[in-house]
């Protein structure tokens, strides 16, 4: 096995970036930049702490990141699994990246930042939806901001209805949760609940 272990080593295998993709990269929001944070319902949070990394993800109606200013955004936690990895690891090391996906868009967004969490009362309220605020607000300062060529989505064929995957081909999280839990949760009746148990906890 050939191992790469020194940036030397792997700017002679790729070589240099050219002139677009350094450009690119600015210290703020721009009009175009933000254009693709407005659209997006979905982004995925990186996150760096004492137990290691995690890339969560986020969603919600598009444009809910919110841009305060060229260099401040916004964004809710809702409710959810009440693991809360990401808010844990951004209270200890406040570095987080994040990449934005528009729907039938092949250009992501990248921004790296430093964040910290809120639960002011009026932020978290001027998030509300469906008459539900916001459980916390992560505010990210803006180190950097670029975009992704569309390559990646383009190869994955992710947006094509044609290439979608049956759910029904893949195991359940009541299957999986069953596995995992040594049968101490019951499938079955973990994927029955779920539809009525996610409608009341969506917001």
């Amino acid at each position: 096995m050939s191992l790469i272990t020194t940036v030397e080593q792997l700017e002679a295998l790729y070589g240099l970036p050219g002139e677009a993709s350094v450009v690119k990269e600015l210290d703020h929001v721009i009009p175009e930049y933000a254009a693709f944070i407005e659209a997006s319902p979905f982004v995925a949070l990186a996150t760096s702490g004492p137990e290691g990394l995690d890339c969560s993800p986020r969603g919600d109606l598009a444009g809910f990141v919110r841009i305060v200013d060229p260099k401040t955004l916004m964004m809710p936690d809702r409710r959810g699994n009440n693991r809360a990895d990401s808010l844990k690891n951004i209270i200890r090391d406040p570095r987080v990246g994040l990449l934005f996906l528009v729907p039938g868009s092949g250009t992501t967004l990248r921004i790296n930042g430093r964040a910290h969490i809120t639960t002011d009362s009026a932020l978290c309220s001027s998030f509300t939806i469906d008459g539900k605020p916001a459980r916390s607000v992560t505010v990210v300062d803006v180190d950097s901001v670029y975009f992704q060529c569309a390559r990646a989505i383009v190869r994955s064929d992710l947006w094509n209805p044609a290439k979608h995957v049956d759910p029904k081909s893949l195991p359940t999280p009541g299957k999986i949760l069953e596995v995992t839990s040594r049968k101490n949760i019951d499938g079955e009746a973990y994927d029955k609940e779920w539809p009525e148990r996610a409608k009341k906890t969506m917001w």
